[in-house]
């Protein structure tokens, strides 16, 4: 898999912050001009929350298409699906991919459950993953970080009992966000937020208007001498945006 095989658009995206692409996606519903208004910004689950941890800060910024996959404890009753099956649904999704692992753990397992590790990384990179983002821990988090692949975890354990796949490519929630497969996610060291494939255009215009906007506006704020000037600057925000 070589990067010429990835959807240029994703690596236009990175440009921007992950706050700034909520800000365009819903954060704001009242400003037309710049926001989408895909959700509500309080009761959909359309970004991350702060139990999601960034893994490799240093690494900056990652875009791409969701796949998803279910992991549990072994059921004996179930063994259609296993790790092939992810790396074939990364394979088939247009690229770069962000894989969405939901681990459906018992809750005394959750914890202590290091279920990707250098191992996997590496098969799933080599299909044109990357980055991963878990409810859970992993591992091997020092050899995978030379890897320039990002990990988007609720923290790190060193080890893991058995565990199985027990769905591909199905709606999971996952550290407060709901990610369907084939949406896109944009994630930094501020967490993660999935919109629509098909808004892909809309969100990256909007997102160079919004870099204008915003220049513009805290070159104002840094011309102000007092807090009552900054204050009519902020709040004429639809002034400095004309």
């Amino acid at each position: 898999m070589t990067h010429q095989d990835f959807d240029p658009r994703l690596e236009e995206l990175k440009q921007f912050d992950t706050p700034s692409i909520t800000n365009v996606v819903a954060t704001y519903p009242d400003k037309e001009d710049l926001c989408l208004g895909l959700y509500n910004p309080w009761t959909t689950n359309w970004y991350t929350d702060s139990s999601l941890k960034c893994m490799y800060p240093e690494l900056g910024r990652r875009a791409g298409y969701a796949v998803t996959c279910v992991y549990e404890a072994p059921d004996p009753s179930f063994k259609r699906l296993g790790f092939v099956d992810v790396l074939k649904a990364i394979e088939a999704s247009p690229k770069p991919v962000i894989l969405v692992v939901k681990q459906n753990m018992p809750e005394a397992l959750k914890n202590k459950n290091g279920l990707i590790g250098g191992n996997m990384v590496t098969a799933m990179k080599t299909m044109g993953c990357v980055g991963c983002i878990s409810d859970g821990p992993s591992r091997d988090v020092d050899e995978i970080r030379e890897m320039d692949f990002q990990y988007m975890l609720t923290g790190a354990c060193a080890g893991h009992g058995a565990f199985s796949v027990a769905a591909v490519n199905v709606p999971v929630q996952v550290c407060g966000m709901d990610v369907a497969p084939g949406e896109i996610i944009h994630m930094d060291e501020n967490g993660a937020v999935k919109f629509p494939a098909d808004k892909l255009d809309q969100v990256t215009a909007l997102s160079y208007q919004l870099a204008e906007v915003e220049k513009k506006r805290m070159a104002a704020i840094r011309a102000c001498k007092t807090a009552e000037e900054i204050g009519r600057v902020m709040g004429g925000f639809e002034s400095i945006e004309k």
